[in-house]
């Protein structure tokens, strides 16, 4: 089952935002959270209706939705996801976001395009090195595009996304 929440806000230049744009890596406090906790509302109503508990949910999405797929998938009380997917983004830094690195964590799959003029690649780099050192599997790849997604990583996620679903409760190593 494939869900695809918008983010609540509407904001100039248009489209759905997930919060008000702020300093790149940190954003505001008062958008983050409430769509946060918004969002995490969400998912626990989700998983409640379909029966599909959080562990075999793949959490994902493009520029803002990734920093929202690291917070809900990696903060601390939150259920740990079958996996995150973060395309074109930044790892959150949020005053009142405690976030858990601590193990197990869930695979991650990190695309990001090298031209990037909105979220520069050295954004995803970065968080790829952090996850890494913190012990995740994490499948990172850079692609020759600006803001936008690689359609021939979206197939090299097919059989990534296929595994995370199908693994095991992940056991603390």
């Amino acid at each position: 089952m494939g869900v695809t929440p918008r983010g609540p806000l509407s904001l100039p230049p248009g489209g759905a935002h997930w919060y008000v744009l702020g300093e790149l890596g940190h954003p505001p406090r008062d958008s983050f959270l409430p769509t946060y906790e918004a969002a995490s509302e969400f998912l626990d109503g989700l998983a409640a209706q379909t029966g599909i508990p959080p562990e075999r949910t793949v959490l994902g999405g493009f520029s803002q939705g990734s920093m929202m797929s690291y917070a809900l998938g990696l903060s601390a009380g939150r259920p740990r996801p079958a996996g995150i997917i973060a395309l074109s983004g930044f790892f959150p830094e949020v005053e009142g976001l405690a976030v858990d690195l601590e193990r197990p964590l869930p695979p991650v799959a990190i695309g990001h395009g090298v031209y990037d003029p909105i979220i520069g690649v050295e954004w995803g780099r970065q968080a790829r090195d952090l996850l890494q050192e913190a012990g995740a599997d994490v499948l990172y790849r850079e692609y020759p595009l600006p803001h936008a997604v690689d359609p021939s990583f979206l197939m090299e996620l097919r059989p990534w996304l296929a595994r995370a679903v199908a693994a095991p409760t992940r056991l603390e190593s």
